[in-house]
């Protein structure tokens, strides 16, 4: 199974140009209506085994890591960690999307913060910010939606350090919201990075902050019941401009019980060849039954990032309608 992971990621590096490369009939449509791989919970591959749980998890998790932390913890650790890339080599295999769970340390005296996913990782925001960055430096025709959620135990004191971070970090990069976000639009104004925030309050008061990216979350454990779900997503119409159809699955304290040497990667693994067929069912555009952003777990593995990428092949710029809907009967 490793060997087949370093074979996808040596793969996926043709991917870290994808953008630039798109063909120019595609360069004045809005990002909203073109097909975007991201990863779901971007950061879990670097979460502190020896962390606490984090501060939004219940009663009984917190109190059993606590009196059994040694059989607690390793468990935690193997439904949590939902990647295994790096950003930057997620970056470079082609995501564009990425899926920041924002917190900071309950009884931590510094001001720093960290990403969360039931327990906190071992780097900052801020080293990660500036990681992005240097990514960004080196393909500067290539645009990242950083997608700032959860901010668990964060004071407006707090936001507004988050939000300098970004300015300083980011700078003249940030596209502001009042842009329409075409490749064109965005390579002419040095534009690189869309960021999505979660707390509406700042959203208002910051022209460089996004609303928040609406997530089709299925909460699914089972392949099928995701792709009835996301399929009833559709027909109910997608947003007007950024969304995301999330096809990670979800386990729950029963799962976990029924499958004792399972992880989260079993469980996604498995799932994958199901969820292919029906990622290169999709079309991407403005119609009430296509896609946007598919952000998945494990993203090096099994051609998801290509695949998606590859959907933007479907689009026909000259023509106001593509097929309409996908159906998923053989699946």
């Amino acid at each position: 199974m490793e060997g087949s992971l370093q074979t996808s990621i040596h793969m996926c590096h043709e991917n870290g140009q994808w953008m630039s490369q798109l063909p120019e009939k595609l360069w004045d449509i809005p990002l909203y209506n073109l097909a975007l791989p991201g990863s779901h919970d971007t950061m879990t591959y670097c979460l502190d085994k020896n962390s606490a749980v984090s501060g939004n998890e219940c009663k009984l998790v917190k109190f059993l890591s606590k009196c059994i932390p040694c059989i607690v913890h390793p468990v935690i650790m193997k439904w949590s960690t939902t990647q295994v890339l790096t950003v930057t080599e997620q970056l470079e295999a082609g995501v564009r999307y990425l899926d920041f769970r924002i917190a900071r340390k309950p009884n931590d005296p510094s001001m720093s913060l960290y990403f969360v996913h039931m327990v906190y990782t071992t780097v900052t925001v801020e080293d990660i910010l500036w990681e992005v960055l240097r990514w960004l430096e080196t393909h500067p025709q290539e645009i990242v939606i950083l997608a700032c959620r959860n901010f668990d135990g964060l004071t407006k004191k707090l936001h507004c350090r988050l939000i300098a971070w970004i300015n300083e970090i980011f700078q003249c990069k940030l596209c502001p919201r009042n842009v329409v976000p075409t490749l064109r639009t965005m390579w002419q104004h040095g534009h690189q990075v869309i960021v999505s925030y979660e707390e509406d309050v700042e959203v208002e008061e910051h022209c460089e902050l996004w609303p928040a990216i609406p997530y089709w979350w299925g909460n699914k454990t089972a392949t099928r019941s995701l792709i009835r779900f996301l399929e009833h997503m559709k027909r109910m119409g997608r947003p007007e401009k950024f969304f995301v159809a999330g096809i990670n699955l979800t386990e729950n304290l029963r799962y976990i019980l029924q499958h004792p040497f399972g992880s989260l990667k079993k469980m996604t693994l498995q799932s994958l060849p199901c969820l292919k067929i029906w990622i290169k069912q999709q079309y991407p555009g403005p119609q009430k039954e296509c896609i946007n952003i598919i952000a998945g777990d494990f993203i090096g593995n099994d051609d998801f990032v290509k695949d998606v990428i590859e959907l933007n092949t479907k689009i026909n710029p000259s023509l106001p309608c593509q097929r309409k809907g996908a159906g998923t009967s053989s699946i």
